[in-house]
């Protein structure tokens, strides 16, 4: 029996979306994933398009925040930042059940706010996009509850701006790195959870 897809109604269905719950055509499979279809990370066929796809490319000129600079050093140094940022991150993206423009979008929004405050103003970007501030609440959140574990556990206060706003840009850079440009892509999403899955290690090894 010749099932139509259920997307396009036309062409015969050859596997079965957990997206829309029904059978598909390969061609809606391939054009229609994370873009119209809402896809679950343990679909096989995505799981499959993961390992071909291309990032999205982004023109050198609307990279933003290319002159902070981010070594290695940096990295290594801050590793712990690192993993509890990004799982933060992961974490709030779940909870929205966000896209990666969203996080896009609220790290943006973040890291602009942070470098106001190196100017020596304070004021807070917030984006309109109600995933996105939903992310970029979280983050903040997050940074708070770092500040004052830090502070409980140590007695200092020696988590800076600087190395939060430059964690933020690496985030931002990874990003970019792994967004596939489709409308509802969540292939960083699906990054940081493979990357991140631990939770952070004791703030007190934040304090560097």
């Amino acid at each position: 029996m010749n099932v139509p897809c259920k997307v396009c109604e036309k062409k015969r269905a050859r596997r079965y979306c957990p997206g829309v719950h029904g059978e598909i055509c390969p061609v809606c499979c391939g054009t229609e994933r994370e873009n119209t279809i809402d896809c679950p990370s343990d679909c096989e066929h995505l799981q499959a398009a993961r390992r071909h796809e291309e990032p999205a490319p982004i023109a050198a000129e609307n990279i933003p925040n290319k002159e902070v600079r981010i070594t290695e050093d940096f990295v290594r140094e801050h590793e712990h930042l690192l993993m509890w940022l990004a799982l933060a991150l992961a974490q709030s993206m779940e909870k929205e059940r966000a896209v990666d423009f969203d996080a896009r979008e609220a790290m943006d929004a973040l890291i602009r706010t942070y470098r106001t405050r190196e100017s020596g103003l304070i004021y807070e970007t917030r984006p309109q996009n109600p995933y996105a501030a939903g992310i970029q609440e979280a983050l903040q959140a997050s940074v708070e509850e770092l500040h004052k574990k830090i502070g409980e556990e140590t007695g200092l206060h020696t988590l800076r701006d600087s190395d939060v706003m430059r964690t933020l840009v690496f985030l931002q850079r990874l990003e970019m790195q792994h967004n596939n440009g489709r409308r509802r892509g969540r292939a960083f999403f699906d990054f940081l959870r493979a990357s991140f899955p631990a939770p952070a290690a004791s703030s007190a090894n934040l304090a560097s």
